[in-house]
Order: structure tokens, then C-alpha cells, then sequence
């Protein structure tokens, strides 16, 4: 019994016609039965957001691995409150936010210019903790359950307005869940994706969208496969046709047999 996990992520069309780099970054570590894992998409406005996008979620899988490495660690294999569950994820934001400042201070920029959204969960075979600040969508799908949304985007009161990271009410508006059930399949994304995985209507998602997502990850290959599989799905024809903006995906299977 294992986790198995992928993730990648694309330049969106308006990126490439404008010359942006891809400002989306997603990762993942596992520690035994335990995974975490992190995406962010940073601002368009900001100059150096996908540093700071980078950055956010390499702080985050370094503070669960610190937290693996000491005598917490035990916290792994028990399940979270959710009291509990926000008390360590503001302390990793106020870390991801200490990080963003002194690259902003090294580099002589604002803050600011390194602004993303976050989105973490911490995952065991028998419970999900995960957080959210800002849009895209965390999705999962426990035994015999259907998917299921954790937390609706924020989109703030106009449009393509959201809450980042840098934001002063950063921790106000993070969302947090904990669900104790045991956990079959996980799904992350920047909002890139919300569009053609998430039904808008109800904020329901889209089954056939995870489904082939989910069965992929049952097939046995190797990791170069899985990132052809994953690079050609997100940079299709079919699905630019339908979103110009940067992608992320990052999936999780807990593999029981």
C-alpha cells in the first residue's frame, strides 16, 4: 500500500503570444503512508510571481519535511482537528510569508511582486487535511464516494480578483478542512483548469473529467510515461481550446493492493 503521485505543469496560450513564462508551480513529497502536496499560481500582475509561486510551495513541502525529520512527527499518523489542522498550516503560511520577504528583500522588490495563490493538503490513507488561499480547487474522491470539491475558489468581488499569499488578510481568508475518511484519490489545480473541471453552476465537479485522471494512475508505468501522458493532456488542442491560461495538475492515488 502507497501513495502514487504526478504532477506538471503547462504555459498557457495567452502566456506563450505574450512571452510570459509559466507562472504555476506544483509538488509533492511523501513520507511513508503520508503525502503532502502544494500548488500555487502566481499573480499575472505581479513581476516575479512565478518565483514566488516556486517558491511558496517548495517552503511548504521543506516545512513537512522539517516536521517528518523532528519529534512532531508522530502528528503524521494521527488525524488532524480541524483547530489543529489550522494552527500548523498558518504557521507554515507565516513561513511561506517570511521566505517571500527575504527573497524580496535579497532581490530589492516588493513583496508583492511575488504574490501567488496556495493550495496544500496533507494526506494519509484515512484522512485529508488541506488549505486553500485564493482560487484554483483541491478535488477528491474517498471509497465508494463521488468527487468532491474541498473548498469553493475565492474569487473576491470582481472579476479575476482573488486573495494571494501576500495579501494582508491572507490568513483571514484561508480556507481549511479536514476530512477523516479514507482517502482514494486527490486531485490539485491552479484555476487554469476550474472552467472545463468544475461545474460553475454548483461548484460540483466534473466526473468525466477526473475519471480517465484517476484510472491513468491505476496503470503501471514508469514516471517518464506518466509525465508524457500528463504534458500531452495539458497541452492539447482540445483543452486550449478551452482555457488560454497557465495549467496545473497534481494527482494522487493511494494504491491499496
Amino acid at each position: 500500500m502507497k501513495w502514487k503521485a504526478v504532477g506538471r505543469s503547462e504555459i498557457g496560450t495567452s502566456h506563450q503570444k505574450q512571452g510570459i513564462v509559466c507562472q504555476d508551480y506544483g509538488n509533492y513529497r511523501s513520507f511513508g503512508h503520508v503525502i503532502v502536496g502544494a500548488v500555487a499560481d502566481g499573480a499575472g500582475s505581479a513581476k516575479h510571481s512565478d518565483v514566488g509561486s516556486k517558491l511558496a510551495v517548495e517552503t511548504v513541502l521543506k516545512c513537512f519535511a522539517d516536521i517528518n525529520e523532528s519529534p512532531q512527527k508522530q502528528a503524521f499518523s494521527q488525524p488532524l482537528s480541524k483547530k489543529g489542522a489550522q494552527k500548523v498550516f498558518a504557521k507554515i503560511v507565516n513561513q511561506v510569508i517570511t521566505e517571500l520577504q527575504k527573497q524580496a528583500d535579497e532581490k530589492d522588490y516588493s513583496i508583492n511582486d511575488l504574490a501567488c495563490t496556495l493550495l496544500v493538503f496533507l494526506a494519509t490513507p484515512d484522512c485529508i487535511a488541506a488549505m486553500q488561499i485564493g482560487d484554483g480547487f483541491i478535488v477528491r474522491r474517498s471509497e465508494d464516494s463521488e468527487y468532491q470539491l474541498l473548498f469553493k475558489p475565492d474569487k473576491g468581488e470582481f472579476a479575476n480578483e482573488t486573495t494571494f499569499i501576500t495579501s494582508t488578510n491572507a490568513l483571514k481568508e484561508m480556507q481549511v478542512e479536514v476530512i477523516p475518511e479514507k482517502q482514494e484519490f486527490i486531485c490539485a489545480s491552479t484555476d487554469g483548469l476550474e472552467k472545463v473541471a468544475i461545474r460553475l453552476s454548483d461548484w460540483k465537479p466534473f466526473s468525466p473529467f477526473f475519471k480517465p485522471l484517476e484510472e491513468y494512475l491505476h496503470e503501471p508505468v514508469n514516471g517518464e510515461e506518466e509525465d508524457k501522458y500528463l504534458t500531452e493532456f495539458l497541452n492539447s488542442e482540445r483543452l486550449n481550446s478551452r482555457t488560454d491560461d497557465d495549467k496545473t495538475l497534481l494527482l494522487c492515488l493511494f494504491d491499496r493492493e
